[in-house]
Parts: structure tokens; C-alpha cells; sequence
């Protein structure tokens, strides 16, 4: 093996040494999964992690492929903080989604290949479980409260306390919310419009309040669409729904707003989802101006800034809800669980519905069982993932998966997704 190219200035403590790193494409859920795996010299032992972006996936395997991948041969995987910050200054110009989702990719990987390496599952080198399993939500959408209703009650049957209820919102490509105009969403051909969307959606979440038991908790996602004078309005119209929390009624850019936010509602707040790098979270930490951080591990570069971005959560009195969502992998959602089962600062899961095909892809995946979310007692993640049976899914072409972040507003002005 040529001499690495980020090799330490110590000696190995394992005697384990890595000498390939592989990315795999595939798209058994619909949107893109980029695969990361880590081999070592040991037989059998290997760490996976996931670093999709499903906007910039292609990107995303360059930096991995052509950069990260050759400063990690030689090295002892068992190096995990150091590898992190060395691959991390490696671009000078640090940040983004591009770089994090790459750098997630390894590191978790890494991770994955020490918990195996101890025989233990991940969550035991977290600082070991303090529950036995965790809540999860699920979503529902619909164009009627009727609908709404009905698929919330869905939900309760399968043992879910917790559902996200979207709205759809006639003539407008509403997110999230499928029920109503899904020809015009597929086609692209819809505006979003914000005053419809504060006018409406309110009325329609107080009447399935009022229609659902109260055992059941409602949450609501926003998705960054409205200024902070429309989330001043809404939050005002909101008030007696009783949401579980309110998510991403800002965009990042709009963050600062958040104090003001809090001091004008009781309706917890939820925000995070779109940060790619954990320091954006600190002045909302350190103002109490959220009450759930949304943590999305592979854009903010993996578990090892996470870890440290959960400690801070607990700190501050500020519970954690990992973004788990279809474009997330069942290997990231693996590592959700892991974060979850061994904080203090856990709060709820948010669960995808993933397709028969993706389970089989990622054998060992978790799946909700009356609402809520186990881990594995395997070493490491506790998904494998199986190469032949993810040829059969391949991704998409560059553009044609989430085009809905093509948005524009009523006026044809290009707006946040």
C-alpha cells in the first residue's frame, strides 16, 4: 500500500488499517441513496454510512470518490476525531451540504466499523441506552379535514401517538400535502402562495383538533416558506391548536427572528432540518428560542459533530428530533436511533414509510412497531447493505427527483422550497 496521504503521527492501537472506500448509487425508496463503505485489512470488516443529498448526489460522490476516499487509506479507522477535522480542513473553505454529506458518509462508516470492531452495538460507545426504544411521528396530508381526519385515525391504529398533519391547500403546490392538485404538483406547472396558505391551514388544523382525540399529538411543518411577518400571523392563527411542535416556520436566513418568535407563542418550535453546520444551531440554543433541535446527521458531516451538538441540546434544555425522512437511508436512520436510544435530550423521531424494496436493499433496517423505534442489538448499525439487490434500483437522472425544490411563488419569483 502507497504511504497515506493523511497518515498520523502515532502509532496504531488496533493494528487495523483501511484500504478501500467505495460508493455505491441506488434508489429502491424513489429518491437517491449514495452509499458509503470503508473496507479495512480485517476479513469481514467493513462500516457503512450514508451521504445522500438528493439534489447534489453526484457532487457529493466526487468529494468522496476523488478526495476523501485516498486521504483515508492506511489510516486506523479507530482514529475517528482526528480523521474528521483532518478531512474536514482538507477543503480549507469548510461548510456546506456538499462537503458535509461527504464527510458524513465516512465518518459514520467509521463509527459503524468501531462499534463492530468492540462486538457492541452503536449506541454503547454513546454512552450506552437510557430508553428502550423511542417515539416516532408519522405524516398524513390531505385536501379536506375529512381526509385529514381519516388519516390520522389511520395512524392511530397503528399504534402512532404522534402524526405531521399537511394541509393542502387548493391551486397552490402546498408541501408536502399530496391530496389535492397532484397532477399539478408532478408537472411542476404550480405557485406557491403564501396568503392562501396562512388564511387557510390554521381553520383546517383547529377543526382536526377538535376531531381527533387528544392522546394523539399534531405537528405541522411550515418548510421555511413564510417570512417572519407571515409567521407572526400564523403562529397568532395557530393559537389554541395545541401542535406538538411547529417546524421550520423560518428559513435558515431568517433565523435571527426566532427570539421574537418564542416570546409571542406557546406553540413549541422545531427548526434545524436545513442547517449544514452545527454551529448554526448555537444562538437558538443558547436563547432557548427553540424547543426541538431537527438534526439532519448526514448534511451536518456525521455523528462526531452531532454527538457534540446533542450534548449541547441537553444542556440547554432543548430536545432533539432527527430529520428521517424517505431520502435519508435506512444506515442513516440506523444512526438516528443510535443518537436517540442514548440521549437524555431525545424528544421524537420522525419515521419515513419506506417501501418493501428498500428493506430488502438494507437488510436489518428499522421499522415502527406501535409508533415507536428499536435498535438492533447487532454490532454497529445494525444494517447491512446488499449490493446485488440495490443494482435493481437504479437513481434517477441528475434534476428529474425532488424537482418540487423548483418552487416559485404566484408572482413567477423563484422562492425557498
Amino acid at each position: 500500500m502507497n504511504r497515506p496521504l493523511a497518515e498520523a503521527p502515532w502509532p496504531s492501537t488496533s493494528g487495523t488499517r483501511i484500504t478501500a472506500v467505495r460508493t455505491f448509487l441506488t434508489a429502491p425508496q424513489g429518491s437517491p441513496y449514495l452509499i458509503v463503505r470503508v473496507e479495512t485489512d480485517q476479513p469481514g470488516l467493513y462500516g457503512l454510512g450514508c451521504a445522500s443529498d438528493p439534489q447534489r448526489t453526484l457532487a457529493v460522490r466526487s468529494v468522496v470518490d476523488d478526495y476523501l476516499g485516498p486521504m483515508l487509506l492506511g489510516r486506523d479507522p479507530g482514529d475517528i476525531e482526528d480523521i474528521h477535522r483532518l478531512l474536514l480542513n482538507s477543503g480549507y473553505w469548510r461548510g456546506g451540504s456538499i462537503s458535509g454529506n461527504a464527510l458524513a458518509g465516512v465518518d459514520v462508516a467509521l463509527w459503524d466499523i468501531k462499534a463492530k470492531s468492540a462486538g457492541v452495538p452503536l449506541y454503547s460507545l454513546l454512552g450506552g441506552r437510557v430508553r428502550d426504544g423511542v417515539r416516532a411521528y408519522t405524516h398524513v396530508d390531505g385536501s379536506s379535514v375529512a381526509s385529514v381526519v381519516e388519516g390520522v385515525e389511520a395512524a392511530a391504529a397503528k399504534g402512532f401517538g404522534h402524526v405531521r398533519v399537511q394541509v393542502a391547500v387548493p391551486g397552490t403546490d402546498t408541501y408536502g400535502a399530496h391530496g389535492a392538485d397532484a397532477e399539478l404538483v408532478r408537472s411542476r406547472n404550480g405557485r406557491w402562495d403564501s396568503a392562501a396558505y396562512v388564511a387557510q391551514v390554521p381553520a383546517v388544523l383547529r377543526e382536526v383538533r377538535s376531531k381527533v382525540p387528544r392522546s394523539i399529538e399534531l405537528l405541522h411543518d411550515s418548510h421555511e416558506r413564510l417570512t417572519a411577518a407571515q409567521a407572526r400571523q400564523f403562529l397568532r392563527a395557530l393559537d389554541g391548536v395545541e401542535l406538538f411542535f411547529l417546524e421550520d416556520v423560518l428559513a435558515p436566513e431568517d433565523a435571527d427572528y426566532f427570539p421574537e418568535l418564542r416570546a409571542s407563542t406557546s406553540i413549541p418550535l422545531a427548526m434545524g432540518e436545513l442547517f449544514h453546520d452545527v454551529s448554526q444551531f448555537l444562538p437558538l440554543l443558547r436563547s432557548r428560542s427553540i424547543d426541538f433541535a431537527r438534526i439532519r446527521i448526514p448534511t451536518l458531516g456525521g455523528l462526531t459533530p452531532v454527538r457534540k451538538l446533542v450534548a449541547a441540546c441537553e444542556l440547554f434544555g432543548v430536545r432533539i428530533a432527527p430529520h428521517g425522512p424517505g431520502d435519508v437511508s435506512p444506515l442513516g436512520h440506523a444512526a438516528n436511533l443510535a443518537v436517540d436510544v442514548s440521549s437524555l435530550a431525545f424528544g421524537i423521531q420522525e419515521a419515513a414509510t419506506l417501501r418493501d424494496a428498500t428493506l430488502e436493499v438494507f437488510p436489518g433496517t428499522p421499522v415502527p412497531v406501535s409508533g415507536s423505534l428499536h435498535p438492533s442489538p447487532a454490532p454497529g448499525l445494525g444494517v447491512d447493505f446488499d449490493e446485488s439487490a440495490a443494482r435493481r434500483f437504479p437513481p434517477p437522472e441528475p434534476g428529474d427527483h425532488d424537482r418540487w425544490a423548483l418552487l416559485r411563488s404566484t408572482d413567477a419569483t423563484p422562492h425557498r422550497p
